[in-house]
């Protein structure tokens, strides 16, 4: 209950009430044994009763009581009386800065004073390795004399520093759940409200936030929702504060600015340095917002020339310990709202085309660079998708063939409508057009052993009709992509090798070759801004994919380029495309979402399987008591019970597992990550073993000794048997080009080359045999039933199904058309499946694809 004016309490005298709110009420109360007035934070008694609230309670004496400091407030006492645990602090007289903030913006000198005053009293919480986690205007209180003093360590996240083993520092460790999401919306890091582990960098992001408050007296993100503010922390920019303030400084606008980056390594790197550059600018007189009396003047006229040098030399330190301005998303803008799959963008400067539809039936759509409905590129041409666009728009390059292919033939696409025009007799996997008209494209020529090392990419030039190639430089390996340097004087080449991946530019004449940046293999799609300032790129990570840049200009005295991070979620991003204008960075946005379904063979209807999960290519045992399956989109493997019971999870981030199979003893489970890796673990969880470091779509010999699966670098690098109990490897004879290999008793199955019908491999001869019939479709996916009598395959196109193959009389039967069946797709297609009853199961899309809008503010 609260307490009353002029009544005992626990050895204090109560004065009266200062304030009530968030986690306690605040006495003025009188100390007499040391004829002092102090202020008296106390709790409900019920939060004795709750142990969180009591553990961030005591967490918040116990970080205050460790900190001794002219900016900190000071705790005299913890302490539980009458049920009711409470603290005891200095008096202080003043008020809250958001008080003060209610009256508007502060002036800019006494808000650098403020600010240098706050980052001291940080500096020394970090150098006793506590985190505020919390900083925010209300928790910073401004005394009459000036004073800045830091309140409500309630939040705190405390670490034991490596300086404090002796044992002579206090130890606490953090209480925070591991993902939980702690502070208040506006004044978060984006670290903090991904729910992420938090470190010093985290305050140093709020006083950012703050000092742009006091600056300008706006906050720097407010929407109207707190979902909507920690979207704008991820992913926007608030205005500078010359636009708000025009007498800011700009080594303010740079203090703030590197303050609030959304890499946290960007920022600065203690609160120490970020106290330092806000006393330079105050020594400096930077605030040019009051002018300098006369008097002033005359005295700044005579000062002593080592004062001017200490001046110039501090001010030198501080330019020089800043990064230079970067880049910088500033809003995100969604442009189409049609939930189509899409991928592969290109723009004219008006227009945005990109393809739309599963793959295997692409199709070409366009969009307004301002948003809006989306229209088909009509053309008579079917499954192809976007290579280039030529420079004044006036047509599309387009790659026409089978997802997944090696080679594509190259066709020209006209704007806004025409005739298609095959290009030469290129076939091709990537290409792009130069500013005069002329192709660059590359061929592909798979190696012949099981490491792809003979395996070649030549890259070449040819006239606009597709004629008269010419061969400019050889690549050992595969060349990923093509892009070509706006102005068309270079063109950027990714290579391909097994745990070498490679990014190269060259003259378009050929000369100059010359390697950019090792890559990851999260790291693709590069493409240059129009201005070639910078190379923007999407790099992975887990699930999230974002997008970065790499300033490509560097002078005398900036620092060599590194990668910046434009986005940093929520939505993962991908396929950056410049706008013309140099504005704009367009993207596409997905949310991934999907449902297990299986399709029932008698009422022809598709139902949830395993209740519905969102998961993918999930495999039987052989006895159908067991299943493994991919959850999805974040692809951790995990088995349980068929009827759903019994759940293990077997693989963490940030392993992806892709198309399990349990071995034929139904002890272990083979699959491949998205880095081409091949692993076994256990049906009881343990250590995965690495059975390739070169491999996809591992599959099961009927004995459980070997393994078949396909060479992932080179594509179409063919098949390998691997003895799982030797470790030694063999390839399939005859299998380049090949994709995909299952295993019947005696037998391979694969599709042949155009994937067009099947071929069986028999062990025994070791030569390939077609399967009848002649003809099957544009195959995409495949898989042999459990009872080995059957042999299920998807096709693409204008019109995709689901069929089987009886091997006893080789009949082919349709299943249902998947023509309006929206197939999840993440790292690829989505595998058909068969349950334990011989019914098809696929996952299905329930998320979206959108194209947005990065809003940029270049340097």
């Amino acid at each position: 209950m609260p307490l009353v004016a002029g009544t005992k309490w626990d050895g204090y005298e109560v004065l009266g009430l200062l304030g009530a709110g968030g986690m306690g009420e605040v006495y003025r109360a009188s100390e007499p044994a040391l004829k002092r007035e102090v202020a008296i934070k106390v709790m409900p008694s019920f939060v004795s009763r709750d142990p969180d609230r009591l553990r961030r309670f005591e967490q918040e004496a116990q970080a205050a009581a460790a900190l001794n400091h002219p900016n900190i407030l000071a705790i005299h006492r913890f302490g539980v009386f009458e049920g009711a645990p409470y603290l005891v602090s200095e008096l202080l007289e003043g008020s809250a800065l958001r008080e003060l903030l209610r009256h508007g913006a502060i002036p800019i000198r006494k808000a650098i004073d403020f600010g240098v005053q706050i980052a001291h009293g940080l500096a020394a919480a970090h150098d006793k390795g506590i985190v505020h986690r919390d900083l925010k205007p209300e928790n910073l209180f401004v005394t009459k004399d000036g004073r800045v003093k830091i309140l409500d360590f309630g939040l705190a996240k405390l670490t034991q520093r490596q300086t404090d083993l002796d044992g002579a520092a206090p130890t606490l460790t953090a209480g925070t759940d591991p993902g939980m999401v702690m502070g208040t919306a506006g004044y978060m890091s984006p670290e903090q409200v991904r729910g992420k582990p938090v470190d010093h960098h985290t305050d140093v992001f709020a006083f950012g936030a703050i000092l742009y408050e006091m600056v300008t007296g706006r906050r720097a993100f407010q929407r109207r929702t707190s979902a909507e503010t920690m979207t704008a922390i991820l992913n926007e920019e608030p205005p500078s504060l010359s636009q708000i303030v025009q007498a800011a400084p700009p080594g303010l606008q740079r203090v703030v600015h590197r303050c609030l980056e959304k890499n946290a390594e960007q920022r600065f790197q203690s609160a120490s340095d970020l106290a330092f550059a806000l006393e330079a600018l105050s020594d400096s007189g930077s605030s040019s917002a009051t002018a300098l009396p006369q008097g002033s003047r005359s005295r700044w006229l005579w000062l002593p020339a080592t004062g001017l040098a200490a001046i110039l030399i501090a001010a030198l330190i501080v330019w020089w310990r800043m990064p230079p301005t970067v880049p910088a998303v500033e809003s995100v803008t969604q442009l189409t709202e049609d939930g189509q799959p899409k991928s592969m963008m290109a723009t004219d400067g008006s227009r945005i085309y990109f393809n739309e539809g599963e793959p295997g039936n692409w199709n070409i759509a366009q969009v307004s660079v301002a948003g809006g409905p989306t229209a088909l590129v009509e053309t008579r041409l079917a499954n192809f998708y976007i290579a280039g666009l030529a420079h004044d728009g006036s047509a599309l390059l387009a790659l026409v063939g089978i997802a997944h292919d090696i080679k594509y033939a190259l066709w020209s696409v006209p704007l806004p409508a025409g005739e298609p025009r095959r290009l030469g007799g290129i076939e091709t996997q990537n290409a792009d057009i130069l500013p005069d008209g002329r192709i660059a494209f590359s061929k592909f020529t798979p190696g012949k052993d099981a490491a792809g090392t003979d395996s070649r990419t030549d890259w070449f030039i040819a006239d606009k009709d597709g004629l008269n190639p010419h061969k400019l430089v050889s690549f050992p390996g595969f060349v990923g992509r093509v892009w070509v340097e706006p102005d068309g004087q270079r063109v950027l080449l990714t290579q391909e090798q097994v745990g070498n991946r490679r990014l190269f530019d060259i003259a378009a004449d050929g000369t100059g070759l010359r390697e950019l940046r090792k890559l990851s293999p999260d790291e693709c799609c590069f493409v240059w801004t129009w201005d070639e300032k910078y190379l923007v790129y999407e790099s992975r990570n887990g699930l999230q994919s974002d997008i970065w840049a790499i300033p490509m200009e560097t002078g005398v005295f900036r620092r060599p380029g590194k990668p910046i991070r434009l986005t940093n979620g929520p939505l993962p991003y991908s396929s950056p495309t410049p706008s013309r204008d140099g504005r704009q960075i367009f993207v596409l946005g997905t949310k991934r979402r999907g449902e297990l379904v299986r399709y029932d063979m008698k009422s022809h209807q598709f139902q949830p399987f395993l209740s519905g999960i969102s998961a993918t290519d999930p495999t039987f045992s052989r006895d159908g008591k067991w299943v493994a399956y991919a959850s999805y989109p974040d692809r951790t493997l995990w088995r349980s019970r068929s009827d759903g019971t019994e759940r293990m999870q077997l693989t963490y981030p940030p392993m992806n597992v892709f198309y399990p199979f349990i071995s034929p003893d139904g002890t272990k489970v083979a699959f491949h990550t998205n880095k081409g890796e091949v692993f076994v673990i256990g049906m009881e969880g343990g250590l995965p073993q690495r059975i390739s470091e070169n491999g996809i779509g591992a599959n099961w010999s009927p004995d459980g000794n070997y393994l078949y699966y396909q060479l992932y670098v080179p594509p179409g690098g063919g098949g390998v048997i691997a003895d799982v109990r030797t470790g030694k490897k063999s390839i399939v004879p005859s299998s380049e080009q090949m994709w995909g290999f299952w295993l019947t008793q005696d037998s391979l199955v694969a599709p042949n080359e155009k994937r067009t019908n099947f071929l069986t491999f028999s062990v025994k001869t070791q030569k390939w045999t077609d399967l009848a019939p002649r003809y099957v479709g544009n195959i995409e996916h495949w898989m042999i039933s459990p009872d080995g009598k059957f042999l299920y395959f998807t096709t693409k196109g204008a019109e995709p199904k689901a069929l089987r193959l009886r091997f006893a009389d080789q009949r082919v039967e349709t299943i249902t058309s998947l023509k309006d069946f929206h197939r999840a797709v993440n790292y690829g297609d989505t595998q058909i499946n068969v349950a334990p009853d011989a019914s098809p199961v696929f996952t299905r899309d329930t998320g979206y694809e959108e194209i947005y809008a990065l809003n940029v503010r270049w340097p």
